[in-house]
């Protein structure tokens, strides 16, 4: 062989040896980019901006994003921008956004016996940490299982909102001084039958129309959280606040659970533990919140009417047979308030 030939040869040897270098690598790169693959992550709710629950999805939002090292492309959508509450519960079944917060009686068609977690008809939790027991244990993990099975929905966290009290224009401070008050009520037929058992005129009415009634007179007085009263500034039409404690929202964590089973095992951990880890803090910080709201409830005017143990017990046991009633719905609802109710 001459010096060409091996030059040649020698040329030809390299490019061969170059060339399977290149193809070995290949199946790296390959799967380096499937490993690089985003997931786009809608987050849509109806909270308003600033609430603790919004600032809540903002950290959580970030969380995704960083420690997902950009895989999971969360994006925040707050205060129905992309629809309202019942648009946004049929979007995350159907996967159009990936996650939305309700309250578990948003499904009280498809699975009445996850709306009963939802404390209605009153009086099912004790405090908050009945509550805690109920949805940070076995309970909470059983709805879950629950929505995913009938709704297409995980409940991979879950926040709240709290629990509410009354607020009327004249001073209630038992069952006596509630006969006949005008209070508005959801369009709820549950609710309805509630107040009527307890002697008071319940009134259906939109939300939204609130504070007109009361300072037209339409209604005498609503029941609510601390931190609505305060922002839709009803204590200017109404100033005795009474804290029953007799119904509790809890709001799902709601996550589309085709989506969650289409991202690699590592994301799907990292969505439900970071979910968890922050909408615990939103708990901690809504129940500071809601002590601090009424101080500042009663700094604009508002008086706190007491309301003792024993007045309580009176409530409970006149609406006591609602609980029966829900639990018409199916076996499986009225096994499940008696599991809630054991618990307290």
């Amino acid at each position: 062989m001459n010096d060409k030939s091996n030059k040649r040869f020698s040329i030809n040897r390299r490019q061969l040896i170059g060339g399977g270098v290149a193809t070995l690598a290949m199946p790296a790169l390959i799967s380096n980019a499937f490993s690089q693959e985003k997931f786009v992550c809608k987050i849509a709710h109806s909270e308003a901006i600033g609430s603790p629950f919004t600032n809540a999805f903002d950290k959580w939002a970030k969380i995704l994003n960083e420690r997902s090292e950009g895989r999971i492309d969360a994006q925040h959508f707050p205060a129905s921008q992309l629809g309202g509450l019942a648009q946004l519960l049929e979007m995350s079944r159907i996967g159009t956004v990936q996650v939305t917060a309700a309250g578990p009686d948003s499904e009280e068609a498809i699975a009445p016996e996850i709306a009963a977690t939802a404390g209605a008809p009153g009086f099912i939790y004790k405090n908050e940490a009945h509550v805690d027991a109920v949805l940070q244990g076995d309970i909470g993990d059983e709805i879950s299982k629950i929505a995913r099975e009938k709704t297409g929905v995980e409940f991979i966290a879950y926040g709240e909102v709290g629990f509410r009290h009354l607020l009327t224009k004249e001073p209630v401070t038992g069952l006596a001084s509630l006969q006949g008050v005008k209070l508005r009520v959801p369009e709820v037929n549950i609710w309805v039958e509630f107040w009527k058992a307890l002697g008071a005129n319940p009134t259906p009415l939109p939300y939204s129309e609130q504070y007109s009634a009361l300072s037209t007179g339409i209604i005498d007085g609503l029941d609510s959280d601390y931190f609505s009263v305060l922002g839709f500034k009803w204590h200017e039409q109404a100033k005795n606040i009474t804290p029953t404690y007799h119904w509790f929202l809890p709001k799902a964590i709601r996550m589309n659970a085709a989506w969650l089973d289409s991202l690699p095992a590592d994301l799907q951990e990292l969505c439900r533990t970071s979910a968890k880890e922050v909408f615990g803090e939103q708990r901690t910080i809504n129940r500071a919140g809601a002590d601090k709201a009424l101080e500042d409830l009663k700094a604009v005017g508002c008086t706190v009417q007491p309301f003792p143990a024993e007045e309580r017990a009176k409530w409970e046991e006149k609406t006591d047979f609602l609980f029966e009633k829900m639990g018409e719905a199916s076996p499986e609802t009225a096994e499940m308030i008696a599991k809630i109710r054991a618990l307290g």
